[in-house]
């Protein structure tokens, strides 16, 4: 695996001096009668030709990978004007954050229902020679990892805990541990391409559509029982201390079958839904 190397190349100033003597010279050469001095001046345009081809400008984050008949012999990553040798072949590459905005795929979570997912990556050329020399296009090798990290990640998380209770992360629950899995599976898929993820983060999560209507009654059935087990706590705790404060008052005394009949009634109240009619008894229970 080739490594990236940094180049120290010359500065381009001192070689535009150079440049700029053997412009003087071929001017004030080819300005003469004399058929020899016209002949320098022509001779002197092949070095200067040469030399001019071997300027190179580095933009702020942008890069240069230089390649010499077939050997990598290293990269300009620090801006600035430089001469290098005038064969390198050059391959200019940006080291600029990018987004790639990853398409709304349909996959099947842990469970095996189908959601729709998409992501958000944000990365960086970090490794120019391995962008270059190891992947054959550093940019869709991106696009295919990214679409299969994203695949593996929904296939291996359920997307909730309703069907699997002992679920540590979910799709939907877990954001923070499920974005710092995409995060590092992305960074080791992409590591032999040179790129570093900066971010991973899922943009779009829900159920597929032939399911979708199904899961929303499910979640609003949980939701009611949820609700009616917290009620059901409340008036059972409100009939035990309705019964303390009543035993506590020496003019009140019930009998096993009057509590259990007060007990009903207050939970049919407290319980339900809907107004109750109260209903007054004059006599015994036993009438």
């Amino acid at each position: 695996m080739i490594k990236e190397t940094t180049l120290k190349p010359a500065s381009g100033y001192g070689m535009l001096v150079v440049e700029a003597i053997l412009v003087a010279v071929i001017i004030a050469c080819a300005s003469t009668e004399m058929l020899m001095l016209k002949g320098v001046a022509i001779f002197f345009i092949f070095p200067f030709v040469f030399i001019a081809k071997g300027f190179i400008i580095v933009n702020p984050n942008e890069a240069s990978v230089l390649v010499l008949f077939g050997t990598y012999k290293g990269s300009l990553k620090q801006s600035g004007f430089y001469w290098v040798n005038p064969f390198y072949l050059r391959s200019r590459i940006s080291l600029r954050a990018r987004n790639l905005n990853g398409d709304m795929l349909k996959v099947n979570d842990k469970i095996g229902n189908p959601v729709e997912i998409a992501a958000v990556i944000v990365w960086q050329v970090e490794d120019t020679a391995k962008a270059v020399f190891e992947v054959d296009d550093y940019t869709k090798y991106v696009n295919i990892q990214s679409e299969a990290a994203v695949r593996h990640l929904a296939g291996s998380c359920p997307y909730d805990n309703y069907e699997e209770e002992n679920a540590e992360i979910t799709l939907r629950g877990g954001a923070a541990k499920v974005n710092s899995l995409l995060e590092n599976e992305l960074n080791e898929r992409l590591a032999p391409a040179g790129i570093k993820v900066l971010e991973a983060r899922i943009s779009h999560l829900a159920y597929a559509q032939e399911i979708a209507s199904a899961m929303l009654r499910r979640q609003q059935a949980a939701a009611v029982i949820a609700a009616r087990r917290l009620i059901v706590e409340g008036a059972v705790g409100m009939v035990e201390m309705a019964l303390v404060k009543l035993s506590q008052i020496e003019s009140v005394q019930l009998d096993e079958e009057r509590k259990a009949a007060m007990i009903s009634n207050l939970l049919v109240v407290l319980c339900g839904d809907k107004e109750v009619s109260p209903v007054i008894n004059t006599g015994t229970l036993h009438n």
